[in-house]
């Protein structure tokens, strides 16, 4: 758009290769099941689960300043509502992650009017006591295994697809939908007259709120959005591991701890960041996996030093050094004749 000499646009070089790139990468990863082995598929769509996952938690603690350090909650909530809905319920197991994802957005609704009660650590140690909660309430249910927990029934896998092989296509293809999905959501969000209220509650509480803003409403819906999606991501993961527990569904260190690892590295705040961290996170583990507790330190270490070299994580190094932006959210103004204003 160009008003008075001037051009208004939002995409840039940059994102117009990227998206080039990027359909290219989706239709290779879309084939994946013609030109990789089994251990690969399976190997892509945890990660693209750990995308997803990170990609929301950036959504929360990045852009709408909610640290949570439980959301471990909402994946093993909808992990056990895919059981309890293909279960007892009768439910396909691809309408119970849908149905996961829904339920997930109604238990938050409770869950926030009680923990946005809380500020700064208080707001995260309360996370973290609400997926306690959830944990010790799902190991007292017997039908779904109590503490020791419990195996998909066969009839309920093969219901997914005949064949063996078509199941984990079809379990590789949902992985990689959901992370679109969430990439996607989170983008088309931060774009729209909400994503650009977080925007401004993220810089500056106070004066967006001084501007009108709602800030309660706004973080609210970044919530339960988020709870919506965990819970359906919750969901696949479980599906991929067909049995499910209470200390499993509910761990802090695979779903929580391991992702802000990821979103630290990668670059808090940006959308690309939780990409470049899952990246490198899942090169760091498949390199060093067998050192066994080094493995961990090491992790600590690399975390550690990005957090004292670039404090914004490597892709928030990289956007300052060079100016890029893959997945653009604002507006650049720049002169039609290219000359100073």
């Amino acid at each position: 758009m160009i008003v008075n000499g001037y051009t208004v646009t939002r995409a840039t070089p940059a994102a117009r290769v990227a998206a080039m790139l990027g359909a290219i990468t989706l239709a290779l990863l879309v084939a994946a099941p013609w030109w990789a082995g089994r251990a690969d598929l399976r190997q892509l769509g945890e990660l693209f689960l750990y995308l997803s996952l990170a990609s929301l938690w950036n959504l929360m603690a990045g852009y709408a300043g909610l640290v949570s350090v439980g959301q471990q909650a909402y994946v093993g909530f909808g992990g056990y509502m895919l059981f309890a809905l293909t279960m007892f319920a009768g439910f396909q197991p691809v309408v119970a992650i849908a149905a996961a994802g829904l339920l997930g957005a109604l238990i938050s609704v409770p869950v926030a009017a009680l923990i946005f009660r809380l500020r700064g650590a208080y707001f995260a140690i309360g996370t973290w006591v609400i997926a306690e909660v959830f944990r010790l309430s799902f190991a007292q249910v017997s039908a779904l295994g109590g503490g020791s927990g419990s195996s998909l029934p066969v009839g309920i896998v093969k219901s997914l697809a005949a064949s063996r092989q078509g199941r984990e296509w079809l379990s590789y293809w949902l992985a990689l939908g959901a992370a679109v999905l969430v990439i996607l959501v989170v983008h088309l969000f931060l774009r729209s007259r909400r994503g650009l209220a977080l925007t401004a509650i993220r810089d500056n509480e106070l004066a967006a709120g001084s501007l009108g803003i709602d800030i309660w409403r706004t973080k609210f819906a970044v919530y339960v959005l988020t709870a919506a999606l965990t819970s359906i991501i919750g969901a696949l993961i479980f599906l991929q591991k067909l049995r499910i527990s209470p200390d499993a569904a509910f761990s802090v260190n695979d779903w929580t701890a391991f992702v802000i690892f990821i979103v630290v590295i990668g670059g808090i705040g940006t959308i690309e960041g939780p990409i470049i961290g899952t990246l490198i996170f899942f090169a760091l583990r498949e390199t060093l996996a067998d050192l066994g507790t080094i493995y961990l330190m090491v992790l600590g270490a690399v975390a550690i030093l990005v957090m004292l070299k670039a404090p914004r994580g490597v892709w928030g190094f990289i956007r300052d050094r060079y100016d890029l932006n893959l997945f653009p959210l604002g507006y650049r103004v720049s002169r039609t004749d290219n000359k100073e204003p």
